[in-house]
């Protein structure tokens, strides 16, 4: 009894068992080739989604950037919109003769007639020409 008992069975060699063997290997074949595309396909579907998410977030950071100029370039833009109206409004005073007069007067000491002009120096050019 504690002899392993070995089995002696011979194969049916008919033309079934044949069909059937054959059968079984063409289907352990399939299996190995479904495997195979099937992994390619994973691979293939692994490579794709990767390049999709890195295009994602390279664009997204792109996004960012131009969002960032953009705001840079509102605030400039705003900035030059102010400078254009006080410019303006020194094109309109510079077709003015009085503004003119009283500017030549203010920068060139030019003066008006019976106008007397001193000149003031300034405490600190005096306290730096001093010492």
């Amino acid at each position: 009894m504690g002899a392993v008992r070995e089995k002696n069975v011979a194969k049916i060699q008919s033309t079934y068992v044949k069909q059937q063997e054959y059968a079984e290997i063409a289907t352990s074949r399939k299996r190995k080739l479904l495997f195979r595309r099937l992994s390619l396909f994973l691979a293939f579907a692994v490579f794709v989604s990767y390049f999709m998410v890195s295009s994602f977030i390279t664009q997204a950071s792109v996004i960012d950037a131009k969002k960032a100029q953009k705001k840079q370039l509102d605030k400039q833009l705003t900035a030059l919109k102010k400078q254009q109206d006080v410019l303006k409004e020194d094109i309109v005073k510079l077709n003015d003769d009085n503004y003119i007069a009283k500017l030549a007067r203010k920068e060139y000491f030019f003066s008006d007639k019976n106008e007397i002009i001193f000149n003031i120096p300034d405490k600190t050019k005096e306290k730096s020409t001093g010492n």
